[in-house]
């Protein structure tokens, strides 16, 4: 059939109390998972190779007067974390030693692409070809001539091209696409695109937050360019999916919807501030949602936009594929954010999720990873949406840190504003 290109991704380039009496959101109501589901893990061990290096937080800057320097927050340690340490977990996403295709543990199985297929390459004409639904080519070419001079190249602020980071972007687009991939050809139902770097900052024209290439909205073009006529992108990363939103932001084949902490804009890079009157332009006006939740947003906050915002929006948007950006940034410990998720909330947004793919897409989804910078707490997190998306009866994993005292009051005040909000400028959710 014929599919219409979307904007810049195109061809032209209840509460319940404990023993101390504080309220925890209740269990999620999880099902048993059944004998075929499954997470099919997409993995490269090449994406390593982007070396962010050490300085001040994420500056690169040595002043001199520092015994100490520390790892830039999208140092490949958290990948690493998330690929080896959870090999000897109950669930493992990722594990070590198996064959492309062997299941890891009856839920999950290990793929590694192949570079003659959906990852990038670089030879010429194959990197335009396989970049054609991303970027113009003054950006491509900028990243590429970079590259070639082998030497550590500050993009924007924060996002480093250092010898191997192009190599290990375009392994990460070409990841992503292979697990799309694997779903449109029948594969699979769910796959997880553990990838880095990360993608859903990076615009049409320029990077931005530590991200050089759209890993998830090169996926979903491919599943437009595929045949499908509309796929839903759900981004809980602590920070406003801004780049995923500006491709698609004139399509109302994508319905883009970005659950992040309030934090504005953060520069020329970042020129968008995740507002909720950022709604999309043109055919795509009312098709970007943002739902900027304030700063300590947990658990109970985290379900209840999900289950007032995004699930209703989802069901009038009537979807043919879901993805879901994930990124474990939200946790309440991370460095790099203000929320206040712990594992109990990735599980429940997990369910949710699963959920809402059952109902609208035969259980199609899309798992691409974002942030996530707790090393070692990233890694339970990402245990806990995997838990949550494959429906398991019970926590596989018990919370190290378990508890973190959430006040959902003003949350709520929130999401109810944004609803009333949505009700008002929204056209199909009038």
């Amino acid at each position: 059939m014929l599919v219409r290109t979307c904007d810049s991704f195109n061809i032209h380039y209840p509460t319940m109390a404990t023993s101390s009496g504080r309220a925890i959101l209740s269990p999620p109501d999880l099902q048993t998972p059944a004998k075929d589901d499954r997470v099919d893990v997409f993995w490269h061990e090449g994406m390593l190779k982007h070396d962010t290096g050490r300085g001040v937080f994420d500056t690169g800057m040595d002043p001199g007067f520092l015994d100490v320097l520390e790892n830039h927050r999208r140092t490949r340690t958290g990948s690493r974390t998330w690929f080896q340490s959870s090999k000897g977990a109950p669930l493992p996403p990722l594990f070590l030693g198996i064959k492309d295709g062997l299941p890891s543990s009856p839920n999950c199985s290990l793929f590694t692409p192949k570079k003659s297929s959906y990852v990038l390459n670089h030879d010429c004409r194959a990197r335009r070809a396989r970049i054609r639904n991303m970027s113009n080519c003054e950006y491509i070419d900028e990243l590429v001539e970079a590259d070639k001079k082998g030497q550590g190249k500050i993009i924007c602020p924060g996002t480093f091209l250092n010898p191997g980071s192009w190599d290990a972007a375009l392994l990460a687009a070409g990841t992503t696409l292979s697990a799309m991939k694997h779903i449109l050809d029948g594969h699979g139902k769910i796959t997880y695109a553990l990838v880095r770097p990360p993608g859903h900052h990076a615009q049409p024209t320029q990077a931005d937050g530590y991200c050089f290439l759209n890993n998830a909205g090169l996926a979903v073009q491919l599943a437009l360019d595929s045949g499908l006529n509309k796929v839903v992108v759900i981004d809980i990363d602590v920070h406003y999916g801004n780049g995923t939103a500006e491709g698609f932001y004139r399509c109302n084949r994508v319905l883009t919807i970005s659950l992040h902490m309030n934090h504005g804009s953060w520069g020329p890079s970042h020129p968008r501030n995740g507002t909720v009157d950022e709604l999309g332009e043109a055919e795509g006006f009312g098709y970007n949602l943002n739902i900027p939740l304030p700063n300590g947003s947990g658990d109970r906050g985290y379900a209840h936009a999900m289950t007032e915002l995004v699930v209703p929006a989802v069901e009038e948007f009537g979807p043919e594929l879901l993805v879901l950006v994930v990124g474990q940034d939200s946790s309440a410990f991370d460095p790099n954010g203000r929320q206040c998720l712990t594992m109990e909330g990735y599980r429940k947004i997990g369910q949710i999720v699963r959920e809402m793919a059952d109902k609208h897409s035969n259980g199609h989804l899309l798992i691409v990873q974002e942030g996530g910078y707790h090393v070692t707490y990233s890694a339970y997190c990402l245990h806990a949406t995997l838990e949550g998306v494959l429906n398991f009866p019970a926590p596989l994993l018990s919370d190290p840190i378990a508890y973190y005292p959430e006040d959902d009051a003003f949350t709520s005040v929130v999401v109810e504003s944004i609803k009333k909000h949505h009700k008002q400028f929204v056209p199909f959710l009038k």
